[in-house]
């Protein structure tokens, strides 16, 4: 019984010295944080879709909704369920292979202001998506290539905040016919594989591109292109003339292009708006200008050209707006004059001196002696290829529309 009592007081004691230990212990279970589960999978059983289509987007969809760090607008609130067709931003049709079926054909986020790390994994993994605009929107990362999306023909990203080099990943994309990634931070070149694709809009204007031109700029068939706002260097290839039958509106304005004007540009018969204002293209303007039937404004303001402006050129019918301000231009005619009377033609800040705001005597003297640089191929440049038995004047059918690739300056859908 003696020794009984003893063992209970040993252990009695001993408890009693262990006790702040073991309390510790519990406590510091107590607080930690429990290991988060991951995340449960997608259970699409208990959904009815209404195409199995649907259903197998679904996952993808849900799983990309989860990358999302910023909705401001709530714009994926009602992306739950299956009734995909219904998510905000989501359109569905018939995919070309099967018109019976229903698929998700569509994703329109202009003006969203979603937040995501990366669309890899979203956009290149839905098989029947035809159209991506994300205009205004927080996407980064690289841009997914949709290449094997057998329908895939337009993309927007633009005004994001994609970054690095121009991305190779558009290329290649068979059926692409609108390409719009301006307003994001793109460097370094643009890949001459861009201008062999069958585009009929190309906008990569307002990046950081430099490097010249390609030789084969001249080989796309596109109608509306942009590359306004960067830093592009060299000569506007010669090649542009093999857009004669095509391109109707071309914006270069803002960049580092020198050289001279082609000869070549006088061949685009559609060609209805041409800017390239504020860069350092010199020489003299190509009297085969006037073969621009169909232009309506025409801008070489701020560049470095000189000599006379062609009375052929102020002779076409449909100008609504000629800039040559801040130029070297010393001589204009009468044909000339009368569309400077008529608010037509911009002729301030060069060397006409029987004009009002003109340059100085000095500073036109100096340029012609100092800077004047004379252009190869001199022979074209009085050269109207499509006037041999023409006279000048000519009044085509002038469009009522506003132009398009002026709208492309703004951060915002056009």
């Amino acid at each position: 019984m003696e020794n009984f009592t003893f063992f209970n007081k040993a252990f009695i004691y001993i408890s009693f010295l262990l006790l702040p230990f073991l309390i510790s212990v519990l406590c510091h279970n107590s607080f930690e944080s429990p290991v988060s589960p991951p995340p449960p999978a997608v259970d699409t059983q208990q959904l009815i879709f209404k195409d199995m289509r649907l259903a197998v987007v679904y996952p993808i969809i849900q799983s990309f909704k989860r990358t999302i760090t910023e909705d401001p607008l709530n714009k994926t609130g009602n992306w739950i369920g299956s009734d995909i067709c219904n998510y905000t931003g989501f359109y569905c049709d018939n995919p070309p292979d099967n018109v019976s079926a229903l698929a998700l054909a569509g994703l329109d986020f202009n003006g969203f202001l979603l937040g995501a790390p990366t669309l890899e994994g979203f956009i290149d993994k839905l098989p029947d998506l035809a159209i991506f605009h994300a205009n205004s929107n927080k996407f980064s990362g690289s841009v997914p290539d949709v290449s094997k999306l057998p329908y895939f023909y337009e993309l927007d990203i633009s005004n994001n905040v994609f970054s690095g080099t121009f991305p190779t990943t558009v290329i290649g994309i068979k059926e692409l016919s609108f390409l719009d990634i301006r307003f994001n931070s793109f460097i370094g070149s643009v890949p001459p594989q861009i201008f062999e694709q069958a585009l009929e809009v190309l906008f990569i204007n307002n990046n950081d591109l430099t490097a010249t031109l390609p030789e084969n700029f001249g080989s796309t068939p596109v109608l509306y292109l942009t590359l306004a706002n960067n830093k592009l260097t060299g000569p506007i290839p010669r090649s542009i003339g093999n857009l004669n039958s095509t391109l109707i509106e071309i914006l270069l304005l803002n960049n580092k292009l020198s050289s001279c004007i082609p000869y070549e540009l006088g061949f685009l018969k559609e060609l209805q708006v041409f800017d390239v204002e504020n860069n350092l293209l010199t020489g003299p303007l190509p009297c085969s200008l006037a073969c621009l039937e169909k232009i309506e404004l025409l801008n070489f303001a701020n560049n470095l050209l000189y000599w006379e402006i062609p009375e052929e050129l102020c002779a076409l019918g449909n100008l609504v707006n000629l800039s040559l301000s801040e130029n070297y231009f010393t001589k204009v005619g009468p044909v000339c004059r009368k569309l400077i009377k008529n608010g037509v033609l911009d002729v301030r800040q060069n060397c006409i001196h029987d004009l009002p705001d003109q340059k100085s005597l000095h500073e036109c003297a100096e340029f012609y002696l100092k800077y004047i640089r004379f252009c190869p191929y001199p022979s074209t440049y009085k050269i109207i290829p499509c006037r041999s038995n023409a006279p000048w004047h000519h009044h085509g059918a002038r469009s009522n529309k506003a132009p398009v690739t002026y709208k492309t300056l703004s951060r915002h859908k056009f």
